[in-house]
């Protein structure tokens, strides 16, 4: 994998995103917040920790470790609070869709200026982190980055079933349907 397959996933991952949260702008705040079975106990923590996650591996990348203060952190909004160098915006900003949208686009801004400066070398040297307890790592930068886009997917999947269990209309997300709409030859071209 190099640096234009890379900059494709992520392209594919800026469209899906884009095209769930058109999906979810249609909910009413009840569905967008009710208690839905599935990893998070609604569509709204779910969507929060697919963000939390492309919040944290970026920072990651940038050579920031964001550690939390409680004994078992995951990426849920009870650890968000309690992260150094902390979480922005705070929580309670992140409540609702129209923030949560905010928040995903400025992940994805940021993340572009990274990808515009990635090259192979990079891309395929080994990343030093450490996890939200403060436990190193030592991974190839672009097995973190195929995780995150992958991870992404899995989450939004879980969404889209999660909009059928409550009976309101879901969105195609599959990454044939991105390169269709000619995603591949967008890849680069992102803003």
């Amino acid at each position: 994998m190099n640096v234009a397959d890379i900059r494709t996933l992520y392209a594919y991952n800026h469209w899906a995103n884009e095209r769930l949260f058109s999906a979810l702008e249609k909910l009413s705040d009840h569905h967008f917040t009710e208690a839905v079975p599935s990893s998070f106990p609604s569509i709204r923590e779910t969507v929060f920790h697919i963000l939390f996650a492309e919040w944290l591996w970026l920072k990651r990348w940038q050579g920031k470790s964001p550690r939390s203060t409680l004994a078992d952190p995951d990426a849920s909004p009870a650890t968000w609070s309690t992260l150094s160098p902390g979480g922005t915006p705070p929580v309670e900003e992140l409540s609702t869709l129209p923030a949560l949208r905010s928040f995903a686009d400025s992940i994805e801004q940021e993340r572009q200026e990274f990808l515009r400066e990635l090259n192979d070398d990079v891309l395929h040297a080994r990343l030093q982190f450490s996890d939200m307890g403060g436990m190193p790592y030592s991974e190839p930068l672009v097995h973190l980055m195929q995780h995150l886009v992958n991870h992404g997917t899995y989450h939004r999947g879980q969404v889209i079933t999660m909009q059928r269990q409550i009976g309101v209309e879901t969105v195609a997300l599959d990454m044939l349907y991105f390169f269709r709409e000619g995603g591949e030859n967008a890849a680069g071209t992102q803003s």
